[in-house]
């Protein structure tokens, strides 16, 4: 097993790696630019986002091969009771129309609508393969139960599967971290399907799904050379939740039932919030599909975070609900509890700290971690208008670096 999960982890990022500066140049020919033409947008000049079709090649290469290799070996049978030939056809296809989609969207940029019926289409075909949620679990109220309707079986799953997707898409704002949470996720699902003795296909897929994002990462973690875009993001989403589907399809434990639901907190919590925020100002289902500068990216940046900053701790919240999933499955709900609580003491502290040493750093000087320009308060800005003594804090939110054109948000305080 250690062997097969080994070579698909390498596999996948020896090929994402290499096919990332590729889709860097073909980016640039295609037109598949992000340009900031609003300030809900947290850089400041044009850059490649088709990073996607990268990760993409990496995991379809890996998985193949794997898929190939264990038949050979005899360790999984794709024609067995499980039909796992039948639902990797399903899921191909479903990448498939979720890669023309976003490579679509990328290029020329097409309607939430238009868009969300691609989810739709990718999860229905998916769903007609076989990969169902066939039952569910209210957390410590109710057991495990089956669900016996084939039609809410479809429903539940296509939600679940076009829910999680726009929840990862809605977390591609800041320089790596839609792959980063999608990273962390992954490295925990994979540990609790190792302790829950889950299927084998289901190991291999996201050990795959990891090693494609390990080999984009560097790319793409601030400060970034490319975006994952829509593409990517979209994929992402579409993958991991089908990877919790297959993970647990025979399980019947409550707890383990959830444990993906933990894993993805963040991103779940963040669009939901985002609907009911944007249903409450718009007054209208319309204002659903209208893009907002209110996720929690955003707010932590408005607190006065750097991108770097605010990856970090979103990567550190996601990676405390995994390790939270993971306790909570191995140990026990106290001990998972107790694990929650030191972190929400740390947090509370760390928080604490930030806020009182950006108090008092009004003449701290700050560095651009893309071009490496320090600005000095004592000098200030004279061309852009800034006068000597202007600390960084109190510069306009519009103000850029002036050899790189970086926004606030992409400088670093120097001690």
């Amino acid at each position: 097993m250690w062997g097969n999960i080994a070579i698909a982890f390498l596999l996948a990022f020896i090929v994402s790696f290499m096919a990332t500066p590729y889709t860097i140049k073909i980016a640039k020919k295609v037109g598949a630019v992000d340009i900031p033409k609003d300030k809900r947008r947290m850089h400041n000049h044009a850059m490649p986002r088709f990073g996607g079709p990268a990760v993409i090649l990496g995991f379809i290469i890996s998985l193949i091969y794997l898929l190939i290799i264990m038949s050979i070996e005899g360790s999984i049978n794709l024609f067995s009771e499980e039909q796992y030939g039948k639902k990797l056809l399903g899921i191909l296809l479903g990448i498939g129309v979720i890669a023309i989609t976003g490579i679509v969207d990328d290029i020329k940029t097409i309607k939430p609508l238009t868009k969300l019926a691609g989810q739709l289409l990718a999860a229905i075909i998916v769903v007609a393969s076989g990969v169902k949620i066939e039952h569910i679990s209210i957390p410590f109220i109710t057991e495990t139960f089956q669900i016996g309707s084939d039609t809410i079986s479809t429903l539940i799953t296509v939600i679940w599967i076009v829910g999680v997707t726009n929840a990862i898409n809605l977390t591609d704002g800041l320089d790596g971290l839609s792959s980063g949470i999608t990273l962390i996720s992954c490295v925990s699902l994979l540990i609790i399907f190792a302790l829950n003795d889950s299927p084998m296909i289901a190991i291999v897929i996201v050990t795959a799904l990891i090693g494609a994002l390990l080999g984009f990462l560097p790319f793409n973690f601030s400060p970034a050379k490319t975006f994952i875009g829509d593409t990517g993001s979209n994929f992402l989403g579409f993958m991991v939740s089908i990877i919790s589907i297959l993970g647990v399809a025979k399980t019947y434990t409550a707890v383990v039932i959830v444990l993906p639901v933990i894993v993805l907190a963040l991103p779940i919590l963040d669009v939901i919030f985002a609907i009911i925020r944007r249903l409450i100002r718009g007054k209208s289902l319309k204002a659903v599909f209208q893009a907002d500068k209110g996720h929690l990216h955003h707010k932590l940046v408005a607190k006065g975070f750097n991108q770097k900053q605010a990856v970090l701790i979103l990567y550190g919240i996601s990676a405390a609900l995994g390790i939270f999933a993971v306790i909570l499955f191995d140990s026990g709900i106290w001990k998972a509890l107790s694990f929650l609580l030191m972190v929400i003491a740390t947090v509370a502290i760390g928080y604490k700290n930030f806020v009182k040493e950006k108090g008092h750093c009004s003449s701290c000087k700050y560095e651009c971690i893309a071009c490496k320009y320090i600005y000095n308060p004592k000098v200030g800005n004279e061309r852009a208008g800034i006068k000597p003594g202007t600390a960084f804090e109190d510069l306009p939110e519009d103000w850029v670096c002036p050899v790189c054109g970086e926004g606030k948000d992409m400088f670093e305080m120097q001690e």
